[in-house]
């Protein structure tokens, strides 16, 4: 049986982890891959469907706007306002999901658009006087509207902190206690912190190609007392004044502004962490592994010691400045936790997202009072791929120690197969493009993605056929407790093995 950890006691005491969108993500710089492109990878952790969407570009009324912020349902209490839209927004690839108190549906961690722009929207909570002093009805963009917002905007990296920044500063922000986004192109990151408190508190770090981050949650240290000054440095200008004026910080004191020190809570959120492995750990791990591949960041996304039954999918962007044409942006994306989920390649280009990848009534918020929409009965009568990974995770961490090698060899097997094969249908596209013919080679993306997808429900299927099966001989499947509720899942459905933090997976291999 998992045990709590001692320091996870101690967080779990300071802070309502529960009340957390507990998401995780890695950043690598271009100077640490094997190819030379970014990678950002990570998933969200929330207790709700998620569902593949591939949002189009769109052209919007002069005068249009969006709603934006949360109810007064929230944790802590907001009120909806609208906001300007802009004329047009770009095309992007997102996992929705539906639950999360207050925050109206659909709700978003961020994705890729069609500038390679990808965004990881990550906790990371606020020290306890910020929370306290978050106004009722406070408004403003929350942290799923700030994310879907950048991506439909952004045309870089560094241009996306400053839309996030910029609607903070204008608008306000709607908060549960405080937030992080990751974010990255093809050349550099970021990582924003948006505070709790309502004074509109945000910072933002500059991650170059010699830079590894893991955030969980998102982190920065020391900031210096310039920063609206520097290249690397963005922020709201009460910053470091508003810490001045609450006694937090002291201007003429020999020690750094340390944004975690002073807004944060002090440094042990990344070491020793909440998990079974540190940010810190991870980190060193990541440096360690460089030139880092796609097949590696894959495997530290599924890595059993962070990723479990909370992990509501998985994404890998592979940021590439080669690109022949925008349409080939890539992300992969696992359908549920990709512990025991196969990562599929999904690009801009992509028409399209097969009935079974889209969004279906299992853990949708609202499904239970309700029957269903007749205008949703036949994509309802698909098969879900959340549905089968789930599923298949369920059976696998019941008794890792027997099923977990056996599944992630054979997903990473099929993801080696794809991998291997995406060159030359990158190749034709391209060369679909480059003749005028980009219906022909959305075509050709859309094929691609669909067969693979197919693929991998057929051996979802096959592996949940074969091992549930000799998990019912083997162990049987035990009849409901007396006493207890379905719903009560305090604690995550792992896979590892004995609870041991050291375990580390199979090899991940290179490519």
């Amino acid at each position: 049986m998992i045990r709590l950890i001692p320091h996870l006691l101690i967080l779990l005491a300071a802070i309502n982890i529960a009340d957390a969108s507990a998401s995780y993500g890695y950043y690598v710089g271009k100077n640490l891959t094997a190819d030379g492109s970014v990678l950002l990878g990570g998933t969200g952790e929330e207790p709700s469907s998620h569902w593949l969407e591939i949002v189009p570009r769109q052209s919007h009324a002069r005068g249009a706007t969006i709603t934006v912020g949360a109810t007064e349902f929230a944790s802590l209490p907001a009120r909806l306002i609208e906001i300007p839209q802009v004329r047009e927004t770009f095309r992007y690839i997102t996992m929705n999901y539906t639950s999360y108190a207050g925050f109206p549906a659909p709700l978003t961690n961020g994705g890729l658009n069609e500038h390679q722009v990808a965004i990881r929207d990550i906790w990371s909570p606020s020290r306890p006087e910020l929370v306290a002093m978050t106004p009722p009805g406070q408004t403003g963009p929350n942290y799923s509207d700030l994310a879907r917002i950048a991506l439909e905007r952004a045309t870089n990296a560094r241009e996306a902190v400053a839309i996030i920044g910029a609607l903070i500063d204008q608008h306000g922000y709607t908060t549960y206690g405080g937030n992080s986004h990751l974010i990255a192109d093809q050349n550099e990151g970021w990582v924003v912190l948006e505070f709790a408190g309502g004074e509109g508190l945000w910072v933002a770090e500059r991650l170059g190609p010699d830079d590894v981050r893991v955030s969980y949650p998102g982190y920065i240290g020391d900031v210096p007392g310039d920063y609206r000054d520097h290249d690397d440095w963005m922020g709201s200008p009460n910053l470091i004044s508003f810490a001045v004026e609450q006694g937090w910080y002291a201007p003429d004191s020999d020690q750094p502004f340390n944004v975690d020190e002073v807004y944060g809570l002090g440094g042990i959120m990344r070491h020793p962490g909440t998990k079974y492995v540190s940010p810190q750990m991870l980190e060193e791990e990541l440096r360690a592994l460089a030139p880092v591949t796609v097949k590696e960041m894959m495997g530290l996304v599924r890595d059993p010691r962070i990723a479990d039954d909370h992990a509501g999918y998985g994404q890998v962007a592979h940021l590439r400045s080669d690109l022949p044409h925008p349409d080939l942006a890539l992300l992969w994306i696992a359908p549920t936790g990709s512990v025991t989920a196969p990562f599929l390649p999904w690009w801009i280009g992509t028409r399209d997202v097969p009935a079974e990848y889209g969004q279906h009534r299992y853990l949708t918020e609202g499904s239970g009072p309700d029957f269903i929409n007749p205008d949703f009965q036949l994509r309802e009568a698909t098969e879900f791929a959340g549905r089968v990974f789930k599923r298949l995770m369920y059976f696998t961490c019941a008794f890792p120690e027997e099923q977990l090698d056996r599944v992630q060899t054979t997903l990473t097997a099929f993801e080696d197969t794809i991998r291997a094969g995406l060159p030359p249908v990158e190749r034709a596209t391209a060369l679909a493009y480059a003749a005028g013919e980009p219906d022909t080679a959305r075509a050709m993306l859309t094929r691609e993605s669909h067969a693979r997808a197919a693929e991998a429900l057929a051996i979802g299927r096959d592996l949940v056929a074969g091992i549930g099966t000799e998990v019912r001989l083997r162990h049987g499947i035990p009849s409901a407790p007396a006493a207890g509720n379905i719903n009560d899942g305090g604690q995550a459905v792992s896979c590892l093995v004995g609870a041991d933090p050291d375990r580390v997976p199979a090899d991940r291999g290179r490519d």
